[in-house]
């Protein structure tokens, strides 16, 4: 293992910042977490925070300085002036989560926009001469607590959802983390772009069943029509972004998609599956 000096984590409180800052902080390297608002964030001992605000220029140079690395989340605003303010502070790398969308896409044009919001940093910090990883994965399993099925769940145990036999590679956050822990803190993976993946391709369906088996009563799934699936959505989401979401769950009808051996061969261990990812959020769902 390298010694990265100081990791800039952006996101520190999100579903994979927060295991990227864990995990850094793990292996002895120094961590300053970064959020709009510090004040809310947990984070292990001997971690520093920060305030940044990517919409916020005054931000940028406290949170950089003495960084030698960065976790980065991929949001557009505010994207190419925090680039510009890390290559000034001398950062070697940045490790950028993406999604991989960007590659998608062309064999399914609905995506595009979601692609086009994640090439709108990859591109610039291509662009900048700082070294980088790319970071794609394909599906997060805790896009369910996006799609509120925890509410649905703790209020009468039915996820209400279209297209149940959609699949999807549903990779656990801690996956994500591990591999940008590994990427900030071992030699080889500057330049270089992860399709990430969960072990295993899994319907909408099943997980239900097996987040069902995490809380210890059986949930059932009630599929509806794509219409009052964007009423749901429309409360959680923009509509291009629906229309991205609803895209891929019809393309994905039961046909699974690829699966990768990346995180394995990045982490040296084999991703985790729905089941554990069930187990370990089993309290959102109660």
């Amino acid at each position: 293992m390298s010694t990265p000096g100081t990791v800039l984590v952006t996101g520190a409180g999100g579903h994979v910042g927060r295991h990227v800052v864990a995990g850094l902080a793990e292996r002895g390297v120094p961590v300053r977490a970064a959020a709009r608002d510090p004040r809310r964030l947990t984070v292990p001992a001997g971690v520093e925070t920060a305030a940044l605000d990517l919409t916020r220029p005054q931000t940028l140079r406290p949170a950089l300085q003495g960084v030698r690395k960065v976790f980065l989340y991929a949001v557009p605003q505010g994207a190419a002036e925090f680039i510009a303010a890390a290559r000034e502070a001398g950062v070697e790398q940045i490790v950028l989560l993406s999604s991989n969308t960007v590659i998608e896409w062309i064999g399914l044009p609905v995506r595009k926009p979601i692609a086009d919001m994640h090439l709108a940093v990859e591109e610039p910090l291509a662009a900048s001469g700082i070294p980088w990883t790319f970071l794609r994965p394909a599906h997060f399993a805790t896009n369910v607590l996006m799609w509120q099925w925890d509410r649905m769940i703790r209020e009468d145990g039915v996820v209400r959802f279209p297209m149940p036999e959609s699949y999807c590679d549903a990779i656990h956050e801690k996956d994500i983390a591990a591999a940008g822990v590994a990427a900030l803190t071992e030699p080889g993976h500057e330049g270089k772009a992860y399709f990430l993946t969960g072990p295993e391709q899994i319907t909408q369906r099943r997980q239900a069943e097996l987040i069902g088996e995490a809380i210890g009563r059986p949930v059932r799934f009630e599929e509806i029509g794509l219409e009052e699936a964007r009423i749901q959505l429309k409360e959680v989401t923009v509509d291009w972004a629906m229309d991205a979401v609803l895209g891929y769950w019809a393309a994905s009808n039961g046909v699974p998609g690829p699966l990768t051996g990346t995180v394995e061969e990045i982490t040296g261990r084999r991703p985790l599956d729905f089941a554990q990812w069930a187990a370990d959020h089993a309290g959102d769902f109660r």
